[in-house]
């Protein structure tokens, strides 16, 4: 079976002059492989730097890639490639406060794709923000509600929901659950799972913490440097970490190495 997504050897160079007649190139992500199936969820980790927002933007195509393939059901992407991939591949940013007009009410920032993606009349359009808000744990009355009124858990629900409106089928979330408070983390955290097993929705999850990593995803991808340094089941990482930088990052979180017993015992914290 094809996988959803494949990324085949995506690097993204930059250079800087450092003088009149020399320069440096600089790899914020270099051959980096991976693939995601239908209804998964890969994580990608690594600490400030390392090169995870910058994949994540290649794949979304906010940036070009200077080398390298993303193939999407088989077929490759074309950087520019905006009103198909659009459709397809989403993303939710960490802070909705910075990504929202906030003049706009929560029914235009809903209605802005469908216009601009689809051929829906209004009518129809309303429908579809209605059922997208009721998915994400809102009220229809909620379009009428100015986005820079609503808490940042609302905020993040509405972000989600602006994601899901296209019904893509993969949703790329830069750790969209970071700012939240430990209960509200937890309820968008279950969310996002109930709208996978609903809709079969893939996740690229980008994030620091490992306790969300573990609940959420399938596998996962360890960055460090711009270099993939390990790849795997979230569970054999985990519990079986190769390398000495994604052993300090889990050390750093859990306190150990993760047992099989402490795998299974221990709930997202």
């Amino acid at each position: 079976m094809t996988a959803l997504l494949q990324v085949k050897n995506l690097s993204k160079y930059t250079v800087d002059k450092v003088g009149l007649f020399t320069s440096t190139r600089f790899a914020p992500v270099e051959n980096v492989n991976f693939t995601l199936k239908r209804k998964k969820t890969l994580a990608v980790i690594g600490k400030n730097g390392s090169g995870k927002s910058t994949l994540a933007k290649m794949i979304v195509g906010i940036l070009k890639p200077s080398s390298g393939e993303i193939l999407f059901k088989g077929m490759p992407l074309q950087f520019g490639d905006y009103h198909y991939r659009t459709q397809h591949i989403r993303m939710i940013f960490q802070d909705p406060n910075s990504t929202f007009d906030p003049k706009m009410n929560v029914g235009q920032i809903l209605d802005t794709p469908l216009r601009l993606n689809t051929r829906l009349d209004e009518h129809d359009r309303n429908q579809k923000i209605f059922s997208t808000l009721k998915l994400v744990g809102l009220y229809p009355d909620h379009a009428n509600a100015k986005i820079n009124n609503m808490s940042i858990s609302q905020k993040q629900r509405v972000a989600l929901a602006r994601a899901l409106i296209l019904e893509p089928e993969i949703i790329i979330t830069d750790d969209a659950l970071g700012l939240l408070d430990a209960t509200v983390k937890i309820q968008l955290m279950n969310l996002m799972l109930e709208i996978q097993e609903k809709l079969g929705i893939s996740y690229i999850y980008i994030g620091q913490h490992l306790g969300i990593i573990k609940h959420i995803s399938d596998d996962i991808l360890v960055l460090d440097n711009g270099q993939l340094i390990e790849y795997g089941s979230t569970y054999s990482v985990f519990t079986n970490p190769k390398t000495e930088i994604t052993k300090r990052l889990l050390e750093s979180h859990f306190g150990e190495i993760l047992t099989e017993k402490a795998w299974n015992q221990m709930e997202s914290r």
